[in-house]
């Protein structure tokens, strides 16, 4: 794994870990009904996020867990199942690259290593795109429903993990391809000693005769010397 590869991996793993963040946290949305201004003044507003639906003010904070499955929205069950879908994928990712690192050896010819790698960078673009669809799609779902004010971290942390997932794999990704293209132009050791030594030449009769090889040209090239020697 080159230096690229290795910084497209750390990249999809900081962007897992923002990606967990988001899933596992409800501050996805801010929401007011008496505009922000009067939101402000009062201390009182509302957080909503896949899991729970809280109020918050400077004297108390009170959580609702949204758990009537058939009642919830469609937005809600999407925003579940593409960010659990992330969080797994990444993981598989995460095991796949680690895996294709030239540390471990598990008696295979390097192309192993090399699909290996290919395969966990395009598992980081999915967790990429799933954790994008959700990010977007949950604050316009509750736009709809809701009236809708800001932004809260949890949905920044996940825009965030879902940009970096998508740059690591993309990198890991090409930089992958690129070595499996420039390790099958170049011939191996033997294969280029072999290519070297396969030299023909013609005699004056047309014939073609393969070059003999390094060291029996030598060996015979000494022979005849000593016994030119010998001859004197």
């Amino acid at each position: 794994m080159a230096c690229p590869q290795v910084g497209g991996f750390l990249m999809g793993c900081l962007g897992w870990l923002c990606i967990l963040v988001a899933t596992s946290t409800n501050n996805w949305v801010i929401m007011c009904k008496y505009g922000m201004n009067a939101c402000k003044k009062s201390e009182e507003s509302k957080i909503k996020g896949p899991w729970a639906e809280c109020s918050v003010s400077s004297a108390h904070y009170e959580c609702q867990p949204l758990t009537q499955i058939l009642e919830l929205p469609a937005y809600i069950h999407t925003t579940r199942a593409l960010m659990i879908t992330a969080s797994t994928l990444a993981l598989l990712a995460v095991v796949l690259l680690l895996m294709s690192l030239p540390c471990i050896s598990l008696g295979e010819p390097p192309k192993a290593k090399n699909r290996r790698a290919v395969l966990g960078g395009i598992c980081f673009l999915f967790v990429g795109l799933c954790s994008a669809v959700s990010t977007v799609w949950f604050p316009i779902g509750v736009h709809r429903e809701q009236d809708l004010r800001s932004f809260g971290y949890s949905l920044y942390v996940g825009w965030v993990g879902s940009v970096m997932t998508l740059l690591g794999g993309l990198l890991i990704v090409c930089c992958s391809f690129s070595s499996s293209s420039s390790s099958s132009s170049s011939p191996s050791g033997a294969n280029a000693y072999n290519h070297n030594n396969d030299r023909f030449y013609y005699s004056k009769g047309g014939h073609q005769l393969q070059q003999p090889p390094p060291a029996a040209a030598a060996a015979v090239a000494a022979a005849t010397s000593h016994a030119k020697t010998a001859h004197v």
